[in-house]
């Protein structure tokens, strides 16, 4: 016996709605146009029932002289209410949806390309076309999943419609990093997205303003605002923010009044990444992840950060993956049990002295690919290059197209473990009634 899912006994439910309307509304003499194609004639009422908002509105261009059509579709719309939807090309609107988790075993790849800085130019960290995307995924032998950027402020305000248009054209999926930032500059306060400005209200209209367009967009987004919050890097970090005693508490406010306002707004179709650095910088305890939790209500997923030596001449982070996955792994998944956790962000650089890029990757894949941390469900490169100083030498370059070992890497690992990598994101609807 089959047994219904709470979606498809709550279309039955409304497919009782349909008939009554129906009923109340039939003319003497019906009409005999087709009643899902539109008609000259004009009825009297006409109705349809709208699969995303679960109302009853006016629709349909003709009448009909018997509700047999209206309930065998029904009927089709109960025997699929389990499906999995379209990808991002669809062409509906709904504002209820989410990225689902990819099947047991398989492991969504998402791409960043922030390209190499240059005396004349510092990466914004959305440096990149449907043209970066085809030859990153053509190197690899892959395609990508999300897309992941930034949406800095200190550029503009508004929703980044363009971008998210040409992503979702590739049946992609965006994933922004909302960053309210006066620069890109980092180790230093924000002087005008500061956290109690955020709290205090001072960016509502704006965020409203944005919230609205993403609902718009209609197809599932990926975000996150506060990236890394316990790396000492950023400006919402605890220690520019009154230090132990306000710093984390700060940030937590913050993060919450944003999710809440754009919630207020409709826009259930923000996927919401809560997203730590694997290590604490600083290392104190006031400063650990666990003290920016947001809370479960307000995230989604949990996304690390874990990268190997990132310049040069770098001589810290040249442990494992494995390493720093170590710790970090159980600590995320114990304040957020059951969340999907991604690596948002892993990368080493190509030229550092003590650790082989190539080497490096390999065992990071490997790893990832074993199922070694079950919770994990996705994992992106971050393809970056940028400057460190007045020395080339020690430009930092992660750029996996950049160098011929890491590229073969990559492609290699994905062959191997085709089948263990979602090619496609799956996006889902959200129950009206959960």
């Amino acid at each position: 016996m089959q047994i219904l899912s709470k979606g498809a006994i709550f279309l039955l439910k409304q497919a009782t709605t349909v008939v009554r309307h129906w009923t109340r509304s039939i003319p003497r003499r019906g009409y005999e146009a087709c009643p899902f194609e539109p008609s000259k004639n004009l009825p009297r009422r006409e109705f349809a029932f709208n699969f995303t908002s679960g109302k009853v509105t006016p629709r349909f261009r003709c009448q009909m002289k018997s509700p047999k059509p209206l309930l065998l579709a029904f009927a089709v719309a109960i025997s699929t209410a389990d499906a999995v939807p379209a990808t991002p090309s669809s062409s509906g609107r709904a504002t209820n949806v989410e990225v689902a988790r990819p099947p047991p075993g398989k492991l969504y790849h998402g791409f960043y390309w922030g390209g190499a800085g240059s005396d004349e130019h510092d990466p914004t960290e959305h440096d990149l076309t449907p043209a970066d995307v085809a030859r990153y995924e053509q190197a690899v032998g892959k395609p990508t999943a999300w897309i992941y950027f930034s949406d800095n402020w200190f550029e503009s305000r508004r929703f980044p419609a363009a971008m998210c248009n040409w992503i979702r054209d590739l049946k992609k999926i965006p994933y922004v990093r909302l960053m309210l930032r006066s620069n890109v500059d980092q180790r230093h306060s924000e002087k005008v997205f500061s956290l109690p400005k955020i709290i205090a209200g001072a960016f509502d209209a704006d965020l409203r303003v944005w919230a609205r367009d993403a609902k718009d967009f209609g197809v599932p987004i990926l975000i996150e605002w506060g990236t890394e919050p316990n790396g000492d890097w950023f400006s919402w970090n605890g220690k520019w923010n009154g230090g132990p005693r306000e710093g984390p508490a700060r940030y937590v406010a913050a993060y919450r009044h944003i999710v809440d306002l754009m919630r207020v707004e409709g826009a259930d179709n923000l996927h919401w990444v809560w997203h730590v650095n694997w290590l604490d910088q600083p290392e104190r305890k006031w400063n650990a992840f666990e003290n920016y939790f947001p809370g479960e209500n307000y995230c989604d997923w949990v996304a690390l950060s874990a990268y190997g030596p990132t310049t040069p001449i770098t001589r810290d982070g040249t442990e494992s993956f494995a390493f720093k996955m170590r710790t970090a792994y159980s600590r995320l998944v114990k304040i957020a049990p059951g969340k999907p956790v991604i690596i948002a962000e892993f990368g080493c650089d190509l030229h550092n002295r003590r650790v082989n890029a190539a080497n490096w990757v390999k065992a990071a894949l490997e790893n990832l690919f074993s199922n070694r941390w079950p919770g994990i469900v996705g994992f992106c490169w971050w393809n970056e290059g940028w400057q460190n100083d007045d020395h080339k030498e020690h430009d930092t370059d992660m750029i996996i197209l950049h160098d011929t070992g890491l590229t073969s890497v990559f492609r290699d690992q994905f062959a191997k473990h085709a089948d263990k990598i979602q090619e496609s994101p799956i996006e889902i609807t959200k129950s009206n009634n959960e």
